[in-house]
């Protein structure tokens, strides 16, 4: 007989679906996006904000578009997910393999829960192995060393120039996503969301499709540490701490991850500019943050992007 919380957890209404667009390598949505984000250092200043803001929400909407692949597209709630934007930031890349292979088994409430047990151990070793990690104290005064092609190198010394590099890395894992959300794998992801019984009774390894959608997601989530420590020129134990993994949970919701593709990347740019505006005027910006999550959730969960989907609608 299922316990009371995973009872809860299946009766509770299903999100809306992600809407897939046709697949197209370049979208007009893609397109604007990028040029947005490219032109940044022409008018960031002009508006009084910094070059080192447009880098990190860069970052951040990597980790958010990673996370995504799991709870938007897949339908697996992983609350740990700051372990492996941690693990990035301290080079133990390939840790995530062992942990998708565990997990992969387990479904509703039980799968959250062991990511956040994860979570919580990849964050105590950070913390307690001293001599490896700098326990809470981190990995310190970390070189932006240069980008070396072999037949070119692309010095990252700068705000700029790592804004520009990351940004292309972002471009890149754009259209990859895109491209596997929009593929036979991403079809069936949606299949094991919907109803993970019946995409196993019409012949899907589900297992197999919720490991690797684990690891390419906490694969990118890696990818976005290891940018957030060259930004920050220091690896801490706090990336991979619960609020943290919290904070990519509240972009991709409040974005509309659920129902979008581009709802994380919405989502990390309004988390990250409100973290800074509203910071400016008050210590509590994330009690003020906290309740417009709230009320989002209450009342408009499908998020922002959500919203602009309604409002488009309605003017078709």
């Amino acid at each position: 007989m299922a316990s009371a919380a995973e009872e809860l957890f299946v009766r509770a209404p299903a999100p809306p679906p992600v809407r897939l667009a046709p697949a197209g390598l370049l979208t007009w949505p893609m397109a604007a996006t990028f040029a947005l984000l490219a032109s940044t250092p022409l008018w960031l200043g002009a508006i009084g904000l910094y070059q080192y803001l447009a880098l990190e929400i860069v970052i951040w909407m990597l980790f958010a578009l990673g996370y995504n692949l799991l709870l938007g597209h897949a339908g697996l709630p992983s609350f740990g997910h700051g372990a492996y934007f941690g693990v990035g930031a301290y080079g133990f890349g390939l840790a995530q393999k062992l942990v998708a292979a565990f997990i992969s088994h387990r479904r509703g409430i039980y799968y959250a829960l062991l990511t956040i047990a994860f979570g919580q151990v990849f964050w105590f070793v950070a913390i307690k192995w001293h001599s490896v990690t700098g326990g809470e104290d981190g990995l310190l005064n970390l070189k932006r060393l240069p980008a070396d092609f072999g037949f070119a190198s692309l010095s990252l010394a700068s705000n700029e120039a790592l804004f520009y590099f990351a940004f292309a890395v972002f471009v890149l894992v754009v259209i990859g996503l895109w491209r596997l959300v929009h593929s036979p794998f991403g079809r069936i992801l949606h299949a094991v969301k919907q109803n993970e019984m019946r995409a196993a009774f019409v012949g899907h390894n589900v297992w197999l499709y919720k490991w690797l959608a684990f690891v390419i997601s906490a694969a990118i989530a890696g990818l976005a540490g290891a940018l957030f420590a060259m930004a920050q020129q220091s690896a801490y134990p706090n990336v991979m701490s619960l609020h943290n993994s919290g904070f990519v949970v509240m972009m991709v919701l409040i974005g509309g991850g659920l129902v979008s593709f581009w709802g994380p990347v919405i989502g990390a740019a309004f988390f990250i500019l409100a973290r800074d505006l509203l910071g400016a005027y008050t210590e509590t910006w994330l009690l003020w943050y906290g309740l417009l999550f709230m009320a989002m959730v209450l009342f408009r969960p499908e998020g922002i992007a959500g919203i602009w989907q309604s409002v488009v609608g309605r003017a078709r």
